[in-house]
């Protein structure tokens, strides 16, 4: 089966680090609640789930960065904006994660923003979990690894956006 680049890119990352993670394979997913069921071993929460947004500072400025939030919440706007002095916030469209990602479909991006120059919010309670799991780039994908590994090798800023 043919995946994303993307998907060897972070096995590849993972291995160099001498980090511990699993994969799995299954059919396609795009929520959060799809991956659960099929995640033997793992609960919906610790579904690390990656969320580009578009940002509007109030001089107009417009950048993209990533949310990741655990897969059974919703990050608070309100919260958000206020971290990042935001006048709006939305999120990405289809078009923009394919041209940011290169090409990884909604449902299938992963929480390594810092692999499409992003900056990364993380909300501090998915780390609360030992393990994280995710789609890897391909919503046919998933790895898990554990949340201090995340950590390091994303160095997500912690901040409570849910």
């Amino acid at each position: 089966m043919e995946y994303h680049p993307l998907v060897k890119q972070i096995t590849k990352l993972l291995s160099q680090n001498s980090f511990w993670f699993e994969t799995f394979e299954h059919k396609p997913v795009r929520t959060s609640q799809d991956a659960a069921k099929i995640r033997t071993g793992y609960a919906l929460n610790q579904g690390a789930k990656a969320l580009i947004l578009r940002v509007k500072k109030a001089g107009g400025e417009k950048k993209f960065v990533m949310a990741v939030i655990p897969g059974d919440k919703r990050f608070d706007n309100d919260k958000i904006k206020a971290i990042l002095a935001a006048k709006d916030i939305r999120f990405a469209t289809e078009e923009e994660v394919a041209e940011i990602t290169k090409g990884v479909e909604l449902g299938g991006v992963p929480p390594f923003g810092n692999l499409f120059d992003l900056e990364v919010f993380a909300d501090r309670t998915l780390l609360n979990n030992d393990k994280i799991v995710f789609n890897a780039g391909d919503r046919r994908f998933s790895i898990a690894m554990l949340s201090y590994d995340y950590q390091k090798l994303v160095e997500p800023q912690l901040a409570d956006i849910i």
